[in-house]
């Protein structure tokens, strides 16, 4: 039973001051009021104590009773996380909603993973065996996709005295007991871990192997690795959402958990809705067998939002922990610091730029230095990438969340509200990006057989670069008044406009693309190019280059040629160069 430490004195929107007893510690959860509402403390001076509320704090009166729980604010890890929908404070969302209705009561109180069903438990370790933290005990099939590796908590290590049998058992009951330093110990398949602690590892390794998306315009221009940072920044409509679903429908990342932090609640219901029916492309089966799903949407309680961060990124430390490759995205960051600067505002801090609190900075490069490639306690490789998105005001760029988020992100993938206007989606502008991580991907590529990524990949930028110089002169003189050979560079910017960076997430050929599929497009289209300079370079006009049949054909290879029939895109090669050899030797 909780035991009462004092009482509300002073209320403030989520914001609370309790008068009782000091021997409490930080960042310890209490409970507040007759219903018990979830806080947390986050401050301390002699007798009085901050607590911000992740519940709605209407109707709480000076007077009402505070009791203390132990422990602090804590995520409970095991099988059956896998498929679940949380809030914030990973209460799951649909055993609330059967207690509650469609809007959450206060005050509910319910496990966030189920006590009685029972796990098919494997053992791997064995009787005698010296276990450190992060070994793997046994195995549960927690879906047909993830096999969930039953860890010795990080903090434990001894002798194997015992070891359940293979059978069936829930979480909570005993399936190890370890002889250790402070005496013998039970171990169940159920732990707790802080959510503000990141959890160990025992050495960081530099990423080198790519997060692959499918989405050409990232892959093969701006690519991310696994254990790397992106940020996606974009105005209202821009298409943040859609891109970071498509990441997570997409990405080769073992596990995918989506945190939607504030977001507007009609966006979290298409998640919700949507990730259920898809299938996974390597398996067939439902997306959600290896997906968690956090949703705190913009009016849910404003503390719980800056909560769900910190949730979110416990449970995908766990599952690196256990060898996997995990992809988090938060949508979106600027939501999550919006809550840290109105709980400041309440506590009467000092404000910064544009309000927010001093420490934003800290908070932003605590959460992605979570991110890396590492070799886990128990000797495996294991990673944790993180793609956040920014919203920021009318799209300005040099907002504070904007500019203290490009210090911690080594790739950046920026929105352009004209593109998205013109339906030119992902609305990713090519010029505003950057990738960090594209000398680290380099050998990848290499070792995937495709030697030519880095050079095709340069020469395609410098394409679009030089476009961009051009239409400026375009805009003034019109394109008529431009020489054949820069005219080329429009042509062929044109192409890789319209038949690469451009795709389709309601296209059944053209939402994911293989790495294969992208690489001989990128080739096929600079193919044409630097054909068509030698014959502009003998007198051809490009309007006659533009009027061939496979120019059109280039920009529909994307929907025309399925992931499964790359071939035939060397067949339209053959084809370019049968209708351009025709045109060159009219200009021999």
């Amino acid at each position: 039973m909780s035991a009462q430490i004092g009482e509300v004195i002073w209320v403030n929107g989520p914001v609370v001051r309790v008068r009782g007893s000091q021997h409490i510690g930080m960042l310890e959860v209490v409970e507040v009021g007759d219903e018990h509402l979830i806080g947390e403390i986050i401050g301390l001076e002699r007798d009085v104590i901050t607590v911000q509320v992740y519940e709605e704090t209407a109707g709480l009166r000076p007077g009402a009773p505070v009791f203390s729980t132990g422990y602090p604010l804590s995520v409970e890890l095991g099988p059956g996380l896998l498929q679940s929908i949380f809030d914030g404070i990973q209460r799951p969302l649909p055993v609330l909603e059967l207690r509650s209705g469609a809007f959450i009561g206060r005050g509910i109180k319910t496990t966030p993973l189920y006590r009685k069903q029972k796990w098919a438990f494997t053992p791997r370790a064995q009787v005698g065996d010296r276990v450190q933290g992060g070994a793997i005990l046994g195995v549960v099939p927690e879906t047909a996709l993830i096999e969930h590796r039953i860890l010795t908590p990080p903090d434990v290590e001894g002798t194997l005295t015992w070891i359940a049998p293979a059978g069936e058992y829930t979480i909570v009951d005993p399936i190890a007991r370890l002889q250790t330093p402070r005496g013998e110990q039970e171990i169940t398949m159920l732990q707790r871990w802080p959510v503000r602690r990141p959890r160990p590892y025992r050495r960081r390794l530099l990423p080198t192997e790519m997060l692959v998306t499918g989405q050409r315009v990232l892959d093969t221009f701006f690519p991310l690795v696994k254990g790397g940072t992106a940020a996606i920044p974009g105005g209202f409509g821009a298409g943040k959402t859609l891109a970071q679903h498509q990441v997570a429908k997409w990405s080769d990342a073992d596990v995918v958990v989506y945190v939607g932090c504030g977001e507007r609640g009609n966006e979290m219901t298409e998640v919700l809705q949507e990730f259920p029916e898809l299938k996974d492309p390597r398996s067939g089966r439902s997306l959600m067998e290896r997906t968690i799903l956090i949703a705190n949407t913009s009016n849910m309680p404003v503390a719980a939002r800056e909560a769900s961060i910190y949730t979110g990124i416990t449970l995908a430390e766990y599952y690196r922990d256990m060898g996997y490759h995990v992809a988090i995205m938060a949508d979106s960051t600027s939501r999550w610091a919006e809550a840290l600067r109105e709980i400041s505002g309440r506590l009467e801090e000092m404000p910064a730029e544009e309000g927010y609190p001093a420490y934003l900075a800290a908070r932003l490069a605590e959460f992605y230095e979570r991110a890396g490639y590492t070799i886990t306690l128990n000797g495996a490789p294991g990673s944790v990438s993180i793609i956040g998105a920014v919203s920021p005001p009318g799209g300005d760029f040099s907002e504070p969340v904007t500019q203290h988020t490009r210090r911690f992100i080594r790739c950046f993938w920026a929105l352009d509200k004209t593109l998205a206007s013109a339906r030119h989606f992902p609305a990713i502008n090519w010029l505003d990006s950057y990738s960090e991580y594209v000398d680290e991907v380099a050998g990848w590529w290499r070792d995937q057989g495709y030697v030519d990524w880095y050079t095709l990949r340069t020469q395609a930028m410098e394409i679009l670069q030089r476009e961009s110089h051009l239409q400026q002169i375009v805009k003034l003189v019109g394109p008529d008044a431009l020489p054949d050979d820069q005219r080329l560079i429009l042509e062929t910017a044109r192409l890789l406009r319209e038949g690469i960076l451009q795709q389709s997430a309601l296209d059944a050929v053209d939402a994911y693309a293989t790495i294969e599929k992208q690489i001989q497009m990128l080739r096929a289209i600079l193919h044409f190019h630097d054909r068509a300079a030698r014959i502009v370079a003998k007198g051809c006009p490009i309007i006659l280059l533009h009027n061939l049949p496979v120019v059109n054909t280039l920009v529909r290879m994307k929907t025309n040629i399925p992931n499964d029939a790359v071939k035939q895109i060397g067949k339209l090669i053959a084809d370019m160069d049968t209708q351009m050899d025709q045109l060159e030797h009219e200009y021999a």
